[in-house]
C-alpha cells in the first residue's frame, strides 16, 4: 500500500508547574491544506520537576517534542505555547517562582529553537485557558480558574482576553482575599493560590486528619512551613467518603475560589464562572462546592456568575495553545 500523504500540523505545548503536556492536530479548521481532517491528532505529557539549570529544561522539552513528532506523518507549521510565567514586552522572563533559571531568558526565542521553521506564539495559560473555555461553552463573558500546582485564571469580556494584549495578564491566582492569611509561593499573604492550590489543599489535609487521631496543632491554611501533604489518591477518597479532615480542606479551597468570583463579578459582571485544572477536575463535585458558597456569599439583588466545570476539564491551557497556534498558522 502506498505511504499516506503527509498532513500539516499544530503543536500545543502546555507547561505546568510538574508536567508538560502536548498535542498535535491537523492545521487549518477543516485538517488543512493537506487534507488531514479525517488524522487522529497524537498527544503525550511528561513530568517535568524543577530542574537546576536552563539547558536541562530545554532538553527535556527538546526530547518530549521529538518523541511526539515522530509519531507524526507531517510538518509542523504552527506552536502555541501555554505557560505560567511573567514576561515583558520584549518576551524575556521577568518571573517564574517554579523556574527562577530561567529569568532574564527570551522565551519565545528558546521556544521556536523547539521547532525549528515553525511559527511559534505563546501566552499565559490562564488567558489561554479563558479563551478555550469561553469558546467551548460560547460564552462570550467568563472568567476561568485553573486550579493545579498552583491558581491560575484568566478572564473574557465581549470575547476577548482581560486586560487587553500587552497589559499583563489577569493574575487570578494571586487577588488577595485576607491580607493576613496563608503564606503564598509569591512570598505574599493571602493570595487565592495560598488557599485554593493543590498543594496547599493537601498540606491542610495532612495536618486535619493527624490532628483528628494525634491532636497536633492545625494549620494556618498553607504556605512553606506546613508538612507534607496527604497523596492526592487519598485526599480524593476521603473527599468521596466525606471524611472531616478531607471534607474541611476541600471546602476551604472551594470557599477562596469562591471569593474570588465573588469579587470578580461585582467588579466585571461576566456571565459565567467556569472551574479547571487538574486539581479541581480530579475532585469530583468541586466545581459545585465553589458555586455553593458563591451563593452564600453574594449579596442581595446582586447574585455572582454561576460556577460550574470547565468544559474541557484539564486540558483549558492545552486546547487554548492550540488555539494560539491556529491564529500563527
Amino acid at each position: 500500500m502506498p505511504a499516506s500523504a503527509p498532513t500539516p500540523g499544530v503543536l500545543g505545548i502546555d507547561i505546568g508547574g510538574t508536567k508538560v503536556a502536548l498535542r498535535i492536530e491537523p492545521s487549518g479548521a477543516d485538517g488543512g491544506p493537506g487534507g488531514g481532517a479525517d488524522v487522529a491528532p497524537v498527544e503525550s505529557s511528561f513530568p517535568w520537576t524543577p530542574a537546576a539549570s536552563v539547558p536541562r529544561d530545554l532538553a527535556d522539552l527538546t526530547d518530549g517534542v521529538a518523541a511526539l513528532r515522530a509519531r507524526w506523518n507531517g510538518p509542523l507549521t504552527a506552536v502555541g505555547v501555554a505557560m505560567p510565567a511573567t514576561v515583558d514586552p520584549a518576551g524575556r522572563v521577568t518571573t517564574w517562582p517554579g523556574r527562577p533559571s530561567w529569568t532574564g531568558l527570551d522565551f519565545g526565542a528558546a521556544m521556536r529553537g523547539l521547532v525549528p521553521g515553525a511559527r511559534v506564539a505563546h501566552a499565559d495559560d490562564g488567558d489561554l485557558a479563558a479563551l478555550a473555555e469561553a469558546a467551548a461553552a460560547d460564552c462570550p463573558d467568563l472568567v476561568y480558574l485553573g486550579i493545579g500546582t498552583g491558581v491560575g485564571g484568566g478572564l473574557v469580556l465581549a470575547g476577548r482576553p482581560c486586560p487587553r494584549p500587552g497589559h499583563g495578564s489577569a493574575e487570578i491566582g494571586h487577588m488577595l482575599i485576607s491580607v493576613t492569611g496563608a503564606v503564598c509561593t509569591c512570598g505574599r499573604r493571602g493570595c487565592v493560590q495560598a488557599t485554593a492550590s493543590g498543594p496547599a489543599t493537601l498540606r491542610r489535609a495532612a495536618a486535619y486528619r493527624a490532628a483528628t487521631t494525634t491532636g497536633v496543632n492545625e494549620p494556618d491554611g498553607g504556605g512553606g512551613g506546613e508538612p507534607a501533604g496527604v497523596p492526592f489518591a487519598e485526599l480524593r477518597a476521603g473527599w468521596l467518603a466525606e471524611a472531616g479532615w478531607a471534607v474541611r480542606a476541600v471546602r476551604e479551597s472551594a470557599q477562596a475560589a469562591a471569593v474570588a468570583v465573588v469579587s470578580l463579578t461585582e467588579v466585571l459582571h461576566p456571565r459565567l464562572a467556569v472551574v479547571g485544572g487538574g486539581f479541581a477536575d480530579g475532585l469530583p463535585g468541586f466545581a459545585a462546592t465553589v458555586d455553593e458558597q458563591a451563593r452564600v456569599l453574594g449579596r442581595p439583588g446582586h447574585p455572582p456568575a454561576p460556577v460550574q466545570a470547565a468544559v474541557l476539564g484539564g486540558l483549558s491551557s492545552l486546547s487554548g495553545a492550540l488555539l494560539l497556534a491556529r491564529q500563527a498558522d
